[in-house]
């Protein structure tokens, strides 16, 4: 018995849908050589169909789900970063030392050359300095004018004392095998002696301008860099409470262990827990009736409790 081949879709002005039963879970979207993409949109419904659609040339686009622009920004951006990270610790110091203080540099002149767009004003109502003031005079308006100049002034400051910055702190950093206050701090002075120098603070006498602006900014870095770590670090676990902590937690009243501090109720006192002890630590009547329940269940609590008693 001869059996009826299987009729071709039809591709041009029709087009023929296929719906999926449930012995096929999924269909495929193809796209002829027809005149025009909308008029050639055929669903086929198994795979067989799917490769008599290649054969005829039919084309087959997935559905992507769409991204924000945003994150695939972010995304290429972090990894040009890793990138350069990587390639920058594969070089030799000075070259290394010379590539980030060109982008530090670059990066502070750009810092630089906003600030100055918002101080060119203060900066042009200056008085020009005369050669008749007193030399303490003269240092305090040139301290200013520096201070307040436009964006090319600004720029290059900033770009000098970012980019030496930087510059030090790699080269430290490659010297000693780590970042500490001490490296921080020579970084910090050369920054600021550099400073001095191309900015004009100071009087007549540059060199001891730059030292004194050198230990400045050295101190200033310094006292950053250990207050920094101070807060960075996570906070002491305090032993006596480690026992109590970890019960509040579990019961989700950690916001008690305050209360269990001020009352000096420690991981000993656990075992000897009232309702009146829990109650003069300002504990409300639900979280005590928890925290007593957790006590008598615990059997390493009620075995000490046991022996005690």
């Amino acid at each position: 018995m001869r059996t009826k081949p299987k009729p071709k879709p039809k591709i041009g002005w029709l087009y023929q849908t296929y719906y999926p039963s449930p012995a096929t879970p999924s269909t495929h979207i193809t796209i002829s050589k027809a005149s025009s993409f909308r008029q050639s949109i055929e669903l086929y419904k198994n795979s067989d169909e799917m490769e008599r659609g290649k054969e005829q040339g039919l084309m087959v686009p997935r559905l992507m789900p769409q991204q924000n622009p945003l994150e695939q920004l972010q995304a290429k951006f972090k990894e040009v970063e890793n990138g350069f990270r990587t390639w920058l610790a594969k070089q030799s110091m000075p070259v290394e030392a010379a590539v980030v203080t060109g982008t530090s540099a670059a990066q502070g002149a750009a810092i630089g050359a906003f600030m100055g767009t918002l101080t060119n004003d203060i900066s042009s109502s200056l008085p020009t300095p005369q050669s008749s003031l007193n030399p303490q005079a003269m240092a305090s308006l040139q301290q200013a004018q520096a201070l307040s100049g436009g964006p090319l002034v600004q720029a290059r400051n900033f770009a000098v004392m970012t980019g030496v910055n930087a510059g030090i702190s790699c080269v430290m950093r490659r010297l000693r095998g780590k970042e500490d206050v001490q490296s921080s701090m020579v970084a910090a002075f050369g920054s600021g002696a550099m400073f001095s120098l191309v900015s004009g603070i100071g009087g007549p006498n540059q060199a001891a301008n730059a030292v004194s602006s050198g230990l400045f900014f050295a101190l200033v870095q310094g006292g950053l860099f250990q207050l920094g770590k101070k807060f960075s670090q996570p906070p002491a676990e305090d032993p006596y409470y480690s026992r109590t902590r970890s019960m509040l937690n579990s019961l989700g009243l950690q916001n008690y262990e305050k209360n269990f501090k001020k009352g000096l109720l420690t991981d000993s006192t656990l075992p000897l827990l009232t309702d009146s002890a829990l109650r003069d630590v300002k504990i409300p009547p639900g979280p005590r009736l928890l925290i007593l329940d957790h006590i008598q269940r615990d059997p390493e609590l009620r075995e000490k409790l046991g022996s005690r008693g």
